[in-house]
């Protein structure tokens, strides 16, 4: 099974895998070579995708989620990602199944500028990049979404400040 077809309650959720966000597409390339070089590869072991496909993907995920899904943060992760998605951001789905392993992947996807590395246990979902300008986190819930730790608590804000000067990627969103 390919990390992207692994889901919870209808939800992306990819267990032993590290998802991690680039700004471009170029940073995405080049953080899987530097992966490669390290001894991540095989085609099960790095998946890439682009912001299209990312926002396929959540398209069908927010078809398909389940109430529970709400519970927990997956569907708050959904929506952060759509937010980076929607600003032209692309995606490696790393399999990581150990904590050396996840070490070694969120030290590569930080060399190479990436915006989120979050590493998918069964029952956590674990930050990898924290940056020194980045705010105290505060609880987060499922009324609350995810703690993006700006100003706003937006993840679209995360993402602008990363990324200033890039043209939005125009959606049209399906309803719900």
């Amino acid at each position: 099974m390919a990390a992207t077809d692994k889901h919870s309650f209808g939800v992306f959720k990819p267990v032993d895998h590290v998802v991690i966000s680039f700004a471009t597409a170029q940073q995405a390339d080049a953080a899987a070579q530097a992966l490669a070089a390290i001894g991540v590869r095989g085609p099960t072991a790095v998946r890439r995708l682009s912001d299209r496909d990312m926002l396929q993907q959540i398209d069908a995920d927010l078809e398909r989620a389940s109430p529970v899904a709400a519970i927990g943060q997956e569907l708050n992760l959904v929506k952060a990602h759509r937010a980076l998605a929607e600003q032209g951001y692309h995606w490696l789905v790393v399999y990581a199944p150990d904590d050396r392993q996840a070490a070694r992947v969120a030290h590569v996807a930080r060399e190479h500028g990436a915006e989120r590395a979050q590493r998918y246990g069964n029952f956590i979902i674990e930050e990898l990049i924290v940056r020194t300008a980045d705010r105290s986190p505060v609880a987060e819930s499922p009324d609350r979404g995810l703690d993006a730790q700006t100003s706003s608590g937006q993840e679209t804000e995360r993402a602008q400040l990363r990324s200033p000067g890039r043209p939005k990627l125009h959606v049209t969103r399906r309803p719900r």
